[in-house]
């Protein structure tokens, strides 16, 4: 398909309208897909920490947009395959194609391509594993059994105030909220997990003020954020502390960044935690130390002990054989490639250890008396899967003697996925969160792009990488 360059101006001046228009409102920030292209718009003025998490969001770290900001120097843009297509005292404009110009004839690429820009682009892949709540002038929402009571202080000359959000589809499906002597009120069923909202009040959308917690959609549109919570860490005690924090896997172990709150024992802490196994420890003026009423702990790297909450299911890992050994480790991607921790019980055919995992994709090392057992082809990870919802299939290559499918999933290791011959194609299933994928295969060595998906976009090496989109959790 030709576009001719007056379209292409035409295309840009209006997601430059589209742009300034949302800068009066707030400072730019947007991702979108059109013409089989991607466009990030930023504003001139966007704060750093807005940027920050706007970067955070599309996993656009490789871009340096921080830099580019700043300096105007868009060096590492073109490296990436970008071009700069308006940069002014306001805002910029950049954008790189999604696929080769050669495939935007073919029809199923037009359809996906409309399909996205009219459900908004989805961002990069990512479990949320943790959430808390951060409200600044009134008790975060009750909640009795599934059931939370949105508030909304104040604002009692309104006539009509409704709550919309990720659990509503938005305006479709919005609730009417209930007039109270201090404010708004709805009741609103949800599962556990984070949440986007925001209340219209007499037709204006706004953002609970009261809410710490907002985050961009990539429209350029803020978000209130709730988590409806699953766990309460609670510390009895320590009621002379000043302050004590809370620190774990879940946070990458910042030290100040989560605050208990005064409870009447002690203190606490209602967060969301994904399935899966989670390692914490408190922090009372500057002092860390491990749950005292929690009996449940592991090795840590300090020659100490971290606490441990498991949320779900066990997974049991099981190695056969090897009855003459006297010591088997397990260590992956869901402890930290941490050694020395988790230690597989003897049974009286060879070996197991119950570790909580929640859906995913995850590799891991066995060693035995010291000694890594290798995986089928003698070298690389074993992998596991969780929870499989999408099966990758390569079609062809007979006479291949290992095809692995490598990218986001499993970190791009060229040899942990291997596939597996059926029929006719090679396959492997996989578990993939909701958003963008990239990946490519691995067939005897040989990095190749999938043949059976014409969507892809460039990557630092210019050789291409597949790109699979996720509709659904």
């Amino acid at each position: 398909m030709i576009v001719s360059h007056g379209f292409k101006t035409i295309c840009l001046l209006l997601l430059l309208l589209c742009a300034q228009q949302l800068m009066a409102q707030a400072p730019v920030k947007t991702y979108t897909i059109k013409n089989g292209k991607m466009f990030i718009a930023l504003g001139k003025d966007i704060p750093a920490v807005s940027l920050d998490s706007f970067i955070k969001k599309y996993d656009l770290g490789d871009l340096d947009l921080q830099h580019f900001i700043k300096t105007n120097q868009p060096d590492s843009l073109h490296k990436l395959g970008w071009k700069v297509d308006i940069d002014n005292k306001e805002m910029v404009v950049i954008s790189k194609p999604l696929f080769s110009a050669d495939n935007l004839s073919d029809p199923a690429n037009k359809i996906i391509l409309t399909q996205k820009a009219a459900n908004d682009l989805l961002p990069i892949a990512n479990q949320v594993h943790f959430g808390v709540n951060w409200f600044k002038n009134k008790w975060p929402f009750a909640v009795e059994d599934s059931v939370v009571t949105f508030f909304l202080k104040g604002h009692n000359n309104a006539t009509v105030v409704r709550v919309a959000g990720s659990f509503t589809n938005w305006q479709e499906g919005a609730l009417p909220m209930i007039k109270v002597d201090s404010g708004w009120i709805a009741f609103v069923k949800l599962p556990t997990g984070k949440h986007f909202y925001k209340f219209i009040i007499d037709n204006n959308w706004t953002t609970d003020k009261e809410n710490a917690l907002t985050e961009n959609d990539g429209m350029g549109n803020d978000n209130s954020v709730y988590f409806k919570t699953n766990y309460t860490f609670v510390l009895n005690g320590y009621t002379k502390s000043k302050r004590v924090f809370l620190a774990g896997s879940f946070n990458n172990w910042k030290p100040n960044d989560l605050l208990m709150r005064p409870s009447a024992s002690g203190w606490s802490l209602p967060v969301y935690l994904s399935e899966g196994t989670h390692t914490y420890r408190f922090i009372a003026d500057g002092k860390w130390f491990i749950d005292p009423a929690n009996p449940d702990k592991v090795p840590n790297e300090f020659d100490d002990f971290n606490s441990v909450v498991r949320m779900g299911n066990p997974y049991v890992f099981k190695l056969d054989g090897y009855t003459n050994a006297k010591k088997v480790e397990l260590f992956g991607s869901f402890n930290n490639w941490r050694e020395n921790q988790l230690l597989m019980t003897k049974t009286a055919t060879g070996w197991q250890l119950p570790y909580t995992l929640g859906p995913g994709n995850y590799e891991y090392r066995l060693k035995i008396d010291g000694r890594l057992i290798a995986d089928s082809i003698g070298n690389g990870n074993l992998a596991l899967v969780i929870a499989p919802n999408f099966t990758f299939r390569l079609k062809g290559f007979d006479h291949a003697k290992t095809v692995c499918v490598s990218g986001d999933l499993n970190n791009w290791n060229a040899s942990s996925f291997q596939m597996k011959r059926l029929g006719n194609e090679w396959v492997f299933s996989a578990h993939l969160n909701k958003g963008k994928h990239t990946y490519k295969f691995v067939v005897d060595g040989k990095w190749i792009l999938d043949p059976g998906n014409k969507l892809w976009e460039q990557n630092e090496f210019s050789t291409g990488n597949s790109v699979l989109w996720i509709d659904k959790d």
